[in-house]
């Protein structure tokens, strides 16, 4: 990319639902064309499919939800199997945002919901705090082991429950679109890359990627991630494209 000019950008999220996202100003300042395809699909595990892996919810303590679709899925299983959460149930929430979309399904004030600072991990010193408790974590198929490992480690009581799994989107109608950078999320997205076309080659475009489990993913797939975020200097993917671009331009 040394001598071409930025020109396209491939997220491979959600389209925004707001005209104020950070994307569109990033589309304006450099005067890119973005689209949005999620590379990936949540599908919902039927309540046979729960009821499968043996695991009763009540016999827990608190709730680990790492998202809004765990928040959804967990209580879609508890509606679906007629399953009424206590009021002395605990929730541990990774970010203010996902405590927040709680209030869809529970009086938020009248819960006990405990909430990290944006990470998994950084919801550990909680769990330490709570050790008595037995945790359930409300997960998909696809998820990091962090959370399992330190439990195992700390001797807390603990199971993770798939409420939902994670599939490859059909990207058959991308076979023929080429983008200056395409930016992926999570270690799913690499997965579906490859599952769509497995002649993939990078060649020259600028794979920026989101955390380190992604990185990852891309490296072992012998490919490299061109944009890495987030950074201290760069805490967002527009950022990070948009301080890439900076540069790019500066080299011209």
């Amino acid at each position: 990319m040394k001598n071409t000019k930025v020109k396209s950008v491939l997220v491979c999220q959600p389209k925004p639902e707001t005209e104020k996202s950070p994307y569109f100003d990033l589309a304006k300042k450099h005067g890119l064309k973005i689209d949005f395809r999620p590379f990936i699909e949540v599908q919902a595990l039927t309540p046979k499919e729960f009821r499968a892996q043996k695991i009763n919810i009540l016999e827990h303590t608190a709730i680990i939800l790492n998202s809004r679709n765990s928040v959804d899925n967990f209580f879609r299983v508890c509606t679906e199997l007629k399953i009424e959460m206590p009021i002395e149930m605990k929730y541990f929430c990774v970010n203010e945002s996902i405590a927040n979309y709680l209030s869809k399904y529970i009086q938020v004030r009248k819960r006990k919901i405990f909430v990290g600072k944006g990470t998994e991990t950084q919801l550990f010193p909680l769990f330490k705090t709570h050790a008595k408790d037995k945790f359930l974590f409300a997960c998909s198929d696809w998820r990091k082991q962090d959370i399992e490992k330190f439990m195992k480690k700390s001797k807390i009581a603990f199971k993770e429950a798939f409420f939902y799994r994670i599939i490859s989107s059909n990207l058959q109608d991308l076979s023929n679109v080429n983008y200056d950078i395409i930016s992926f999320f999570s270690p799913a997205d690499i997965r579906s890359l490859f599952e769509n076309f497995p002649e993939f080659k990078q060649n020259n475009t600028v794979i920026a990627a989101w955390g380190a489990t992604t990185i990852k993913a891309i490296i072992d797939e012998k490919l490299t991630a061109n944009i890495q975020a987030p950074t201290p200097e760069t805490p967002s993917m527009v950022a990070a494209i948009d301080k890439f671009i900076i540069e790019i331009n500066k080299e011209k």
